[in-house]
């Protein structure tokens, strides 16, 4: 999904709006004003043809309103100032994933990858994208390599037990599980996921726990 869209915050030698212009867009965008951002910061672009960081959240707002073929050519025109911007690939796999084209996008988290070997949100991602062809054995290795990355990352230990639970390796997908809820005590998803897994190794009682503390967690 688009969740990983991330703000550029690299400097640049383009030209940019001034500071206060560019904190304006920031300030829409973290309040979700996603449209607004999309207006302005499009309008931006024709004054400030070169400016990086209006063109990656011109991009950004184009993806959060689900204008993709936008959100695509600004990426595009974020790496054509700057080349080496692997966020912007990672970005362009996202839209690819949510548009259906999931090959393309496991080309696009590759490019990422090969401009920054350490980031483990492009793993995670191609995980996903591998996980929803149904292509399992790339999704566990793609999300064991994020956390090779990141080992505090608990969505990917979520995501790597719901692939470890559909290949029917339950003691594994219960140790994922609880690494996740280690990292993010409030995790309610993967405390009901937990319950599911016990429940299918017959251990009721623990099942019905991780229910109860799921519906604590999120009512």
């Amino acid at each position: 999904g688009l969740a990983a869209l991330k703000i550029a915050t690299a400097s640049t030698t383009a030209q940019n709006p001034p500071q206060d212009t560019i904190d304006e867009l920031i300030d829409l965008y973290n309040r979700g004003q996603f449209s607004a951002v999309f207006a302005q910061s499009k309008y931006l672009t024709q004054q400030y043809p070169n400016a990086f960081l209006v063109w990656n959240l011109f991009g950004i707002a184009a993806a959060k309103t689900r204008q993709f073929n936008q959100a695509i050519i600004a990426f595009q025109k974020v790496l054509s100032i700057n080349p080496g911007y692997a966020d912007a690939h990672n970005n362009i796999g996202n839209i690819l994933e949510d548009q259906g084209k999931p090959e393309e996008a496991i080309q696009a988290f590759k490019k990422a990858i090969s401009l920054n070997a350490n980031y483990a949100e492009a793993y995670f991602n191609m995980g996903n994208t591998f996980k929803n062809q149904g292509n399992l054995e790339e999704a566990l290795q793609a999300y064991n390599k994020a956390l090779s990355i990141k080992p505090e990352y608990a969505d990917a230990y979520f995501n790597l037990g719901n692939m470890l639970k559909a290949s029917g390796r339950l003691e594994e997908a219960l140790a994922s599980f609880n690494k996740a809820i280690a990292l993010k005590p409030h995790y309610a998803e993967a405390q009901n996921n937990l319950g599911i897994t016990h429940r299918e190794l017959g251990k009721l009682d623990e099942a019905e726990a991780n229910y109860r503390q799921a519906i604590t967690l999120k009512p």
